[in-house]
């Protein structure tokens, strides 16, 4: 068993997921949970989710070989200063979070001699949160990107590499500036135009959503995820995500041109572009 104790600062969908996978893999033996809600972090332990709950981060990490960070990432930073004191020498600390970029550097920064972060991005999450939804095989055959930087240690990168690929995840790196300009292509930005697609709707009549088919659902199933988590990745990612909406707006408006200028051959350009790009991506 590679880490006798683990903490998990945040018990909802991703983080309970994770402490049933590393406990059916035996990659961990106890688990402590630590969140906001007490209620919560009781129920977590009845469903065999956690082994321990703790009052506050530093109680949950004392003794922890490895320590996950699974709450909104605008909050990693405030858990890692209250649990610093608690922190093992030896210990390694990873994330789930959908950010990376300066959230890495700002981290590695605050973590005490002998204590090692390395980033962690599985892509598995859900529109679906909480701990009703968690499952152990939710990163079964999903994405995981680790970010390492030149001040990563080598044993503990191969060790979070190991974790993941434990848990049956395709584990690959890339630099966190880099993950964060990629994920907000393929990830943070249509987050925003689900969202942004809902509220349009409700903006032109609330009731035309009840005439929705299986096309504008699959659209806009994203726009269920959890406005707190996504509240936080927008703002973390914010430099990217601007950048993108004004390529994003370039091409609206673009489409918005040959409507205007009823040119069914420009129009259809652009979407023999499109569908041709999405097909690159093979079926779902």
């Amino acid at each position: 068993m590679a880490f006798p104790k683990t903490a998990i600062l945040g018990v909802g969908l991703l983080g309970a997921s994770f402490s049933l996978a590393v406990k059916k893999k035996k990659i961990s033996g106890q688990v402590t949970g630590f969140g906001r809600s007490r209620e919560n972090l009781a129920r977590a332990k009845s469903m065999g989710i956690v082994d321990v709950v703790a009052a506050d981060p530093a109680s949950a990490c004392r003794d922890a070989d490895l320590v996950l960070l699974a709450a909104p990432a605008g909050s990693f930073a405030e858990l890692v200063k209250q649990a610093c004191p608690a922190f093992k020498k030896g210990a390694i600390v990873t994330d789930v979070g959908s950010v990376k970029g300066g959230l890495v550097r700002e981290l590695e920064k605050l973590m005490p001699p002998g204590v090692n972060f390395i980033g962690s991005h599985p892509i598995a999450g859900s529109d679906r949160s909480g701990i009703d939804s968690a499952h152990a095989d939710l990163f079964r055959d999903a994405l995981c990107i680790v970010t390492p930087t030149e001040l990563s240690d080598p044993a503990a990168l191969k060790n979070v590499m190991d974790i993941w690929s434990g848990l049956e995840s395709k584990v690959m790196t890339m630099d966190p500036v880099q993950h964060d300009r990629v994920y907000a292509a393929v990830s943070h930005l249509p987050h925003l135009i689900a969202y942004a697609m809902v509220n349009t709707v409700s903006d032109i009549d609330k009731s035309y959503l009840s005439y929705c088919g299986q096309g504008f659902r699959d659209m806009t199933r994203i726009a269920a995820s959890s406005p707190d988590i996504w509240t936080d990745i927008s703002l973390l990612n914010r430099q990217n995500l601007i950048e993108m909406i004004a390529l994003f707006r370039e091409n609206l408006n673009r489409m918005e041109a040959h409507l205007i200028s009823a040119d069914p051959d420009a129009l259809r350009q652009e979407f023999i572009r499109a569908s041709t790009a999405r097909g690159s991506l093979g079926q779902d």
